[in-house]
C-alpha cells in the first residue's frame, strides 16, 4: 500500500502485483500428489487474492502486494510443508517475468523441427564461475542457452534430457523446476 499526502487530501493506493509460483516436484511421477483445492487452500493466506492454479496443480497465480519473491516462496513453502506433511521448493515469478523469458527465447531464430523447447526456472542467478557449466552436455539433439536465471532447453525427447533438474541444480548451486512453452504461454491467458 502506497500513501501520497496531496494538500489536506491523503490518497491510498493498492497495487497489486500477478505472480506464479512454479512449485518443483509436485504432483511428478505420481510423486508428491496433490489436487487443485487441496493446494489452493494452501495459497489463501493474508495478502494472496485471485489465485488460481494451472496445470496438475504446480503452477499458481496469484495477486499481491508483496514485492519479496524469495521470501514469498519461503511463506509458500512452509505453508505447503505444514497442510501436506512434505516439502515442496517453490520458485516465484512476476507475471510480467514471464513474459520477458517468453520474449528473450534465443532459439526464436533457430530451426527447432522435431525438438520442443523447456524453460527451467532457477532460484538465482549462477555465479559467473558456472555459467558454461551446461556448454559440453548440449549435442545435434539438444541444446541448452543459460539467459539470466532461466535455462532454455531445446530438445527432441525431454523425458530422456541431458538436461535434467538434478543436473542444472548441481552445475548451477540453485534450485530449478522445468516447464514447456506451450505451459508458460497458458500460464499467461489465465
Amino acid at each position: 500500500m502506497y500513501i501520497l499526502a496531496v494538500s489536506k487530501t491523503i490518497l491510498i493506493f493498492d497495487f497489486m502485483i500477478r505472480y506464479v509460483a512454479f512449485l518443483r516436484g509436485l504432483n511428478a511421477i505420481g510423486q508428491k500428489i496433490a489436487g487443485a483445492d487441496e493446494l489452493q487452500s494452501c495459497f489463501e493466506q493474508p495478502g494472496f487474492h485471485n489465485i488460481k492454479t494451472y496445470i496438475q496443480s504446480d503452477n499458481i497465480l496469484f495477486d499481491t502486494e508483496d514485492t519479496d519473491e524469495a521470501g514469498m516462496g519461503m511463506k509458500i513453502e512452509k505453508q505447503l510443508e505444514q497442510k501436506l506433511g512434505y516439502t515442496v521448493k517453490v520458485l516465484v515469478r512476476m507475471v510480467h517475468e514471464v513474459k520477458n523469458v517468453i520474449k528473450n527465447n534465443p532459439f526464436q531464430n533457430m530451426n527447432t523441427k522435431g525438438r520442443k523447447l523447456y524453460v527451467t526456472f532457477l532460484s538465482d542467478v549462477p555465479p559467473p564461475s558456472v555459467r558454461g557449466a551446461l556448454e559440453v552436455y548440449s549435442n545435434d539433439a539438444e541444446d541448452a542457452r543459460l539467459v539470466k536465471r532461466e535455462v532454455y532447453i531445446l530438445s527432441g525427447n525431454y523425458g530422456k534430457t541431458c538436461f535434467p533438474n538434478s543436473l542444472i541444480e548441481k552445475k548451477f548451486g540453485v534450485i530449478a523446476t522445468t516447464r514447456n512453452w506451450d505451459t508458460l504461454n497458458k500460464i499467461l491467458e489465465l
